[in-house]
Order: C-alpha cells, then sequence, then structure tokens
C-alpha cells in the first residue's frame, strides 16, 4: 500500500519551519515598464556552495506583454496541515503570478526544473466574471483554497477591492470571498490569525489612484487608505474597521505573528501627509475589541532640492516611504524598507508594544544613491523595497523596483535594477551576492519567493 506523505516543506508550527532547510532558489517577479517586452519570472541562485550562486540560473517570460508583475505566491503552504480544511497531499509546486496591470493570473510549475513552466493562464475576463474583480495583487495559501486579493472592481469599476478565491488544484476562480463587506471599500494586503478565524486587510487605493503615480491632490487631500478592517474568516463578514488617522496614509503590507496563539500583528504605513514620516503600527485585540498603535516613527531626512525630485522639492526633504515589512518566523526580527531614503532597518519586537532599533543599512536612496559594498563605485537608485526573511531568519533578500509609475516619480533618472542579500545575524551585506544591471535583461525586479517557502508565504495552526 502506498503511503501519502505531507509535502516536506510544510511544517505544523513555526519553531519546526525555523529549522528547515535553506532555499537553494529565489524567484523573482520581474516587470518591462515599457510594455513592449514579455515580463519575466528570474530565478536566483541562493546555494552559497554552487559556482552559479548570486547569479540568474533560470528564466521564464510571460506570454504576454503589459502585465506588470508585482506580488505573487505559491498555491499551498503550511495551512494545508490545519485542522479545519485540511489537504495535507497538495503540494507547494505551483507559483500564483498575477499582473497588476492586466488582470491576468498566471499558474507556473516549479516542480524538477529550474526555470518554471506555463500551466494556465486565468484571463481578466474570468475573474470579472467569476469574482467581480480586477487588478489582482497578493496571493495567500489558506486551507481552504487560494485567496488573492484584488485591486479595482470588475467592469471598469474602481471598486471595491477585495479577494477573490480559487481552487488549490484546478485553480478555477470559485468566487467573491466577501459576503458582507460592511464599509470596507479600498483594498491592499490581507492576511489572518488562522486559530481565530480572523482575517485583516489593509487600503491602498483604486486603480485610477495608483496606477499613474501618487496623485498630489489625493494624498495631501488624505484619500489614499487609512484604515484596517477586521473580518470573521469563516463566516466571511466584515467585524470591525479600525482607523489610523487620515494623515496616515497608506498602510500597505500585514504581517501577523507567526505563533498561532498570538493575536496582534504589525503594518507599515507609507506616509504623514503632516511631516512625511513614515510608521509601523500595531494591531492587537484588547477588551474585547481590536486596536492598533503607532510602535515605530521614522522621520523624514532633510536634502538640498537639487538632489531631489521635482515631486519632492517643494518639501526639501527625502520621505523615508516604508513600503515593506518582514517578520521573521520566529517573531522576534522586524525588517522595515524605507524605499526613499535607502535604508533597512532592524528591530528586535520580542516585546511587540516596544520594538528596538538593532540596526540600519544603507543602499540605494532618492538623495544618497549608497552603493552595494560588492560594488563601492556604482551609485545605486532605488532603495530595499521588497523584504524577504528566510525561514530560518538568517537571510534576509532585497530588491529595488516598487511599481513602474512610482518609480519613475521618485527616481525620475531611472531606478536600474538590483537585488541584495543580508546576513541576519552580523546585519552585514554579502558581497558575492549581488544581481544587477544586465542581469534583469532591462526589467525591474520586485517580489521575492523562496523555494521551500519564507517568513511571508505560510501560517501555521499548531504553536
Amino acid at each position: 500500500m502506498t503511503l501519502w506523505t505531507p509535502d516536506p516543506t510544510f511544517y505544523p508550527s513555526p519553531r519546526d519551519a525555523a529549522g528547515a532547510p535553506a532555499e537553494k532558489l529565489a524567484y523573482v517577479a520581474a516587470f518591462d515598464r515599457t510594455a513592449t517586452r514579455p515580463d519575466a519570472l528570474a530565478v536566483i541562485d541562493t546555494d552559497p556552495d554552487s559556482p552559479a550562486y548570486g547569479t540568474v540560473a533560470g528564466w521564464t517570460d510571460l506570454p504576454n506583454t503589459g502585465d506588470e508583475l508585482h506580488h505573487f505566491g505559491w498555491n499551498a503552504c503550511s495551512s494545508a496541515l490545519c485542522p479545519s480544511a485540511p489537504h495535507p497531499h497538495v503540494e507547494r509546486r505551483y507559483l500564483v503570478v498575477p499582473g497588476l496591470r492586466s488582470s491576468r493570473i498566471h499558474i507556473y510549475d516549479t516542480k524538477d526544473r529550474i526555470s518554471p513552466e506555463l500551466v494556465k493562464v486565468i484571463e481578466p475576463e474570468t475573474l470579472a466574471r467569476r469574482a467581480g474583480y480586477s487588478r489582482p495583487h497578493t496571493v495567500h495559501c489558506g486551507p481552504d483554497g487560494l485567496y488573492v486579493s484584488a485591486l479595482g472592481g470588475a467592469d471598469g469599476q474602481e471598486g471595491p477591492g477585495g479577494i477573490a478565491v480559487l481552487d488549490h488544484t484546478s485553480f478555477e476562480v470559485l468566487g467573491q470571498w466577501e459576503l458582507d463587506r460592511g464599509p470596507q471599500y479600498l483594498a491592499y494586503d490581507f492576511w489572518w490569525h488562522i486559530n481565530q478565524d480572523v482575517l485583516v486587510s489593509s487600503e491602498w487605493g483604486t486603480p485610477s489612484m495608483i496606477e499613474d503615480g501618487v496623485v498630489g491632490e489625493l494624498l495631501l487631500g488624505r484619500k489614499y487608505g487609512h484604515k484596517l478592517h477586521f473580518w470573521d474568516l469563516r463566516k466571511r463578514t466584515h467585524l470591525q474597521e479600525v482607523d489610523l488617522g487620515d494623515e496616515h496614509q497608506m498602510p500597505l503590507e500585514l504581517r501577523p505573528a507567526h505563533d498561532p496563539t498570538r493575536q496582534y500583528g504589525f503594518v507599515g504605513v507609507v506616509t504623514s501627509v503632516e511631516d512625511l514620516s513614515a510608521s509601523v503600527w500595531l494591531w492587537f485585540h484588547e477588551d474585547g475589541r481590536w486596536q492598533a498603535r503607532k510602535v515605530i516613527s521614522i522621520p523624514a531626512e532633510p536634502a538640498a532640492a537639487d538632489r531631489l525630485p521635482p515631486v519632492l522639492q517643494p518639501f526639501g526633504a527625502v520621505p523615508p516611504l516604508v513600503t515593506d515589512i518582514a517578520l521573521s518566523v520566529d517573531d522576534r526580527r522586524l525588517y522595515v524598507s524605507c524605499w526613499g531614503t535607502g535604508e533597512l532597518k532592524q528591530y528586535d519586537v520580542s516585546d511587540p508594544f516596544k520594538p528596538v532599533e538593532l540596526g540600519s543599512l544603507r543602499v540605494g536612496g532618492i538623495a544618497g544613491q549608497a552603493p552595494h559594498p560588492a560594488e563601492p563605485g556604482l551609485p545605486l537608485r532605488g532603495g530595499p523595497q521588497m523584504v524577504e526573511v528566510s525561514r530560518d531568519g538568517r537571510r534576509v533578500y532585497l530588491t529595488n523596483s516598487l511599481y513602474g509609475s512610482w518609480d519613475d516619480q521618485f527616481y525620475p533618472d531611472g531606478v536600474g535594477a538590483w537585488m541584495a542579500k543580508i546576513d541576519a545575524e552580523s546585519f552585514t551585506f554579502d558581497t558575492r551576492f549581488f544581481p544587477h544591471g544586465d542581469a534583469f535583461r532591462g526589467l525591474r525586479p520586485h517580489q521575492v519567493r523562496l523555494q521551500g517557502g519564507d517568513a511571508s508565504s505560510d501560517s501555521y495552526c499548531y504553536p
């Protein structure tokens, strides 16, 4: 009799995941800003013992142009071991890759190959007809299906944005997740406290608010997102909204505690319209309701006007622009990327209410253009943008492009293309790992996913 065993990259607890083998590949979404060439998945060799370490080992072009790859995820992860809706025999095999501008969703097979193979395309008409959404953004694997957030509505409607659900194995669009969305209209990221049946979502803006760059009138008018929404995960109904204050524009990436017994998490806020600072907030459940508290504030940095793009010259300063955060699987280290100032910060968040800054690294940045130590004579543009942490917490990966129109707005001389790796314990750059420039064949690298999973891929049902 054949005995079925779960995918070896699934772990019942974050403690088990932290003891997982090191990844040997990193998958990177890369896009063509001109939309005249296909976007691609670049595969980077992350095995230090490999002769190809730190280079592009695999490459797969998309079949169309104009997708603008952004965020993507695995078809299945450790949540498949949860008792509420177990699917222990699915594989972490397929990458689910949305095009943010095209609204297509691509399914890529990674098994037994370096360069992923396209096996299915979900066309925008199907997403619109079955779920009522467009502009798919973030992918998370749940115990009962694939969840994909979307910024826009269907048939030319700006909103509301929300979440579509896909089947784990056939990748058919099952429909819209929300049964009662309450006051929620803007969408961006989402995550959950899976044991407590709570989903959390954040806000950015509708497609017209983001696709041509930051709209000054909307920003100063405090029209971008500034709320968190809490939902009953099982009933698919809205429970509560928490307003961070409309001066705190664009709460984006959500990072809940990996420990499934804890009900807290962190969200990064891009900017304050009052002083251009950025911030990180903690959400938590207390006194019978969800609350949020600012626990990290990062000020803007003064800069000469000739070092600034036109959009910032009237302010005479560089905003940090916190555009991504990452929480280690042991819930002890939080990494905060400041895409504007070119800084990556590391915090001890063992006490989530009182983060302690442990270190800071500079690379790129609007005014600084700090070089990577592997090439100290090469000024870099862009800054730490997407940040991903390995399951064991020892390695941190960075890419430098945010979103095409925003890249052009804040880095009008070109954002370039680079990827970096940091040793988390020493908090230093790995000088052997610096794919950049022509390595990405003229495309801009954005999100990173690690072979076998990473700190932002999985949710666990056991402590």
